[in-house]
């Protein structure tokens, strides 16, 4: 997979590195030094090879530090000088960096600015979630964010596949071999949530309205007032990432009333973030494509 973690830094929540990612992350005072390295791999990152004077001047830096941080990125295989135009460049070994970081972890990246977007124009808590094993993970809540969660679930809660909308509509978008797959582990499950699976016909008529519709329905009983949430698939052309989930107390929000508020913005939303997922993929290929650094022994 291409990735390279230090676009990622810059794209995110329309932060920079410079601009104070740290902010919403800690309070804790940043480490001045270690900004300014990844400012500089990103300008390398950016360009084909660039020279003491072009990093200086794309990150407002003195010469003499720029070229202490250049030559440390060097010392440590990050970079390496090429003789022939005395440009730095990057090495493989920044690929690394990004190793873990995979296409759910790159998507809820893409996501989080939009759901919290989303969260403060309709208020109740939504939710990106992925296909881990035999449950869907909940990867990023605005839970924190919205006063209308009453249970406060955050990254690492676990839903079941048949016992959730976010479950239902990744079901119902996946491609039929996985789907195929994934039933007939869940048919062998001894959880209760599970059992549905058993019954095929059932589950592939409730996929089938699911896919008709555009999205995934789920009550789920409370006491004073029913949950129910409402997911739709987020999609990169037609590769199925994750699934945007809205939920809502039925009391307070009448289901027919949530459809025709909710929907619209859930789509739109998650057309968005496959949109970037996309397009930030296709720049961060094409930055590779055209970065053809000199061979090492040109050193």
């Amino acid at each position: 997979m291409v990735l390279d973690l230090l676009p990622s830094l810059t794209n995110i929540d329309r932060l920079s590195v410079r601009s104070g990612y740290a902010k919403q992350m800690t309070s804790t005072r940043p480490i001045r030094a270690l900004l300014r390295g990844l400012e500089v791999l990103h300008v390398l990152n950016q360009q084909n090879g660039a020279t003491v004077s072009e990093v200086a001047t794309a990150i407002d830096l003195p010469r003499t530090t720029t070229y202490r941080i250049l030559e440390t990125l060097c010392h440590a295989g990050y970079a390496y000088r090429a003789a022939s135009d005395e440009r730095y460049r990057l090495t493989i070994l920044v690929r690394g960096l990004s190793d873990g970081f995979d296409d759910e972890a790159w998507v809820t990246q893409i996501a989080r600015p939009y759901m919290y977007e989303l969260c403060n124009e309709l208020v109740w808590p939504i939710a990106i979630a992925t296909l881990s094993g035999s449950s869907m993970l909940i990867r990023q809540t605005t839970d924190h964010r919205s006063p209308l969660a009453v249970e406060k679930r955050g990254p690492g809660f676990r839903v079941a596949i048949l016992g959730s909308a976010s479950g239902i509509s990744y079901l119902a978008w996946c491609p039929p071999e996985q789907r195929d797959a994934l039933l007939d582990l869940l048919a062998k499950s001894k959880r209760t949530e599970d059992q549905p699976a058993v019954n095929r016909k059932k589950i592939n008529d409730l996929l089938l309205e699911t896919r008709k519709r555009g999205y995934a329905v789920w009550r789920r009983s409370r006491r004073v007032s029913d949950e129910l949430s409402l997911s739709v698939p987020i999609l990169a052309s037609e590769r199925l990432l994750a699934s945007l989930t809205l939920r809502f107390s039925s009391t307070a929000v009448p289901e027919s009333d949530a459809i025709q508020r909710f929907i619209p913005r859930l789509r739109a939303t998650a057309q968005r973030i496959g949109e970037d997922f996309l397009s930030q993929g296709q720049d961060q290929a094409l930055s590779i494509a055209t970065d053809n650094p000199a061979p090492l022994s040109d050193d």
